[in-house]
């Protein structure tokens, strides 16, 4: 007996997006509490390009970024994760607009906590500690670009680095050079 199979559309797209590298299936924790409780870990690269919100910070969309998430808990039981991104990304300058690479370097731990959870004010205003809150699925993509847009300098430019269009890049014009030359001239 001969069984045939019409493949519609919608089929096919979830059968590619299943077998895609950068699957959505790929990029959530079903349960991160559960995932840290079992010290799992996850690890993988991002295309840069899949990234969205880094677009208009970027040069270029080429290259990927290294992520690897690694579940504990803590000497209290709490559920931990611990995060680390690398990767060069292209920044804008803001002073000439050229690209200047950038060595990201994430190394954090995140604290669990259930979305909606009463935080003492003292746990709010404790620098040691990052609260993640999470009903129970975790982007994971999500999560890296959340923590690559922490990590990013507010204002990159190149260590030496002119306005766009001037003569040598680094040198600075000195406002008040015309008033030396005139500091030992009579009226």
């Amino acid at each position: 007996m001969k069984q045939n199979f019409v493949l519609t559309w919608k089929g096919k797209n979830n059968i590619i997006q299943c077998l895609s590298r950068n699957s959505t299936r790929l990029k959530r924790i079903s349960d991160a509490f559960a995932f840290a409780r079992d010290g799992r870990v996850l690890e993988g690269t991002f295309a840069i390009c899949d990234l969205k919100r880094l677009h208009d910070l970027l040069t270029e969309l080429d290259g990927e970024v290294q992520y690897r998430l690694e579940g504990f808990n803590g000497e209290r039981g709490e559920c931990l994760l611990h995060l680390t991104v690398g990767g060069v990304l292209p920044l804008v300058c803001k002073r000439c607009l050229e690209s200047v690479p950038f060595d990201l370097d994430v190394d954090n731990l995140l604290e669990l906590v259930p979305e909606g959870a009463d935080l003492s004010q003292d746990e709010l205003e404790d620098d040691t500690r990052d609260f993640l809150p999470v009903v129970r699925e975790l982007d994971v993509a999500e999560l890296v670009e959340d923590e690559i847009l922490l990590a990013l300098p507010v204002a990159p430019r190149h260590e030496k680095c002119g306005l766009p269009g001037s003569a040598e890049a680094g040198e600075r014009i000195n406002p008040f050079a015309v008033l030396s030359e005139l500091k030992g001239k009579p009226n």
